[in-house]
């Protein structure tokens, strides 16, 4: 599981892959944490969050979008992220976790937004793949 910051034009795009579709959630918002800040403290405390959508991708983005709306509101930067995906019905739920690193311990970039332009997720053989790009 992991993930790769791919240049592009004037955003920022995350690759990721993982063995589950919690696993490549978590991969993107790692790429995520990586495109704000080159070095991450060892310092913040834990918070949950929880998203619900009509389908993987809007789960996805949802889930994209709520990291960044805490790190506005808390003033942290969201750093090792764990997330389960399910499906309940006809939504999709996201429920999540991540260290919320105060901007006082690290230097930190600003990624705007997440956007649909050229997202993509999909099940392979060995697991699910996702491209992710932000505005920054």
């Amino acid at each position: 599981m992991g993930f790769t910051l791919r240049e592009h034009t004037a955003d920022v795009a995350v690759e990721a892959d993982g063995a589950s579709l919690g696993d490549v959630f978590a991969a993107v918002a790692d790429g995520l944490t990586a495109a704000m800040c080159d070095e991450v403290a060892d310092t913040g405390e834990r918070f949950s969050l929880s998203v619900r959508a009509e389908s993987r991708e809007a789960a996805l983005f949802d889930y994209l979008d709520e990291l960044i709306y805490e790190r506005d509101v808390r003033g942290v930067l969201p750093a090792d992220h764990d997330a389960t995906v399910r499906q309940d019905g006809d939504e999709w739920v996201v429920e999540a976790s991540a260290r919320g690193v105060p901007f006082a311990d690290v230097t930190a970039r600003d990624v705007k937004a997440v956007t649909y332009s050229e997202m993509r997720l999909e099940e392979g053989k060995d697991g699910w793949d996702a491209y992710v790009v932000f505005d920054v």
